[in-house]
């Protein structure tokens, strides 16, 4: 009887450890190549690997306000490069952004940032226009200009996004991918989705959640 009961409480462990979903949780992948870099420690040589990360820029939002990774620290953020005046892929894009942000727009920790790879004609009152015309938020959603080499620098060596060669906006050597990029509070990329695909978004808004809940956990 007790070597019986014994047996039926390791089974029933088991079985709570498995099917725990915060013990099984799996963790969202880091994108990008990892930066390596070597120091001397006791004269030998060391290497410290680090995470690939989203690096610094300095643009302005809607609202005039200066907007650098400073002001995303602690937030889990959805970032996409888009332009105003695009009427094929963009306002697709923006509706799926507009769920996002109606879905988290009460939460502190999560923001969306979309760039405009067009900033000479969205200046800031242009993009003001355009979030008042959506109803959002810069505190929520911020719509960043500024100069463009440092607007595609960012998009092609920090976000490692691609421009489509059948993309027919692509002209002038435009970016324009449609992604939606996930990024952690630590600036680090965890996921790229379809931002014209509603079932893309849908999982995109799962995994928010889930770096939110492992946030939490640190």
């Amino acid at each position: 009887m007790i070597k019986n009961l014994f047996v039926f409480v390791i089974i029933a462990a088991f079985f709570f450890v498995a099917c725990d979903p915060v013990k099984n949780k799996v963790k969202l992948p880091v994108y990008g190549n990892p930066n390596i870099t070597e120091r001397l420690e006791n004269g030998k040589v060391v290497y410290d690997t680090t995470d690939h990360q989203v690096g610094f820029f300095r643009l302005v939002n809607q609202d005039s306000t200066i907007i650098t990774p400073e002001s995303l620290d602690g937030k889990v953020y959805v970032a996409d490069f888009f332009f105003t005046s695009c009427i094929t892929l963009c306002p697709r894009m923006s509706s799926q952004m507009l769920r996002i942000y109606e879905e988290f727009q009460q939460n502190d920790s999560v923001a969306l940032v979309s760039y405009s790879i067009d900033p000479t004609y969205d200046t800031v009152s242009v993009l003001k226009d355009y979030a008042d015309r959506l109803g959002v938020e810069s505190s929520t959603w911020h719509f960043l200009t500024g100069d463009k080499d440092e607007i595609y620098d960012l998009a092609y060596k920090s976000y490692m996004t691609e421009r489509p060669a059948d993309d027919p906006d692509a002209e002038n050597n435009i970016l324009h991918s449609g992604a939606f990029i996930l990024v952690d509070t630590q600036k680090r990329i965890r996921g790229v989705y379809d931002g014209v695909v509603p079932a893309q978004v849908e999982l995109l808004m799962k995994d928010i959640k889930k770096l939110l809940s492992e946030t939490d956990e640190n």
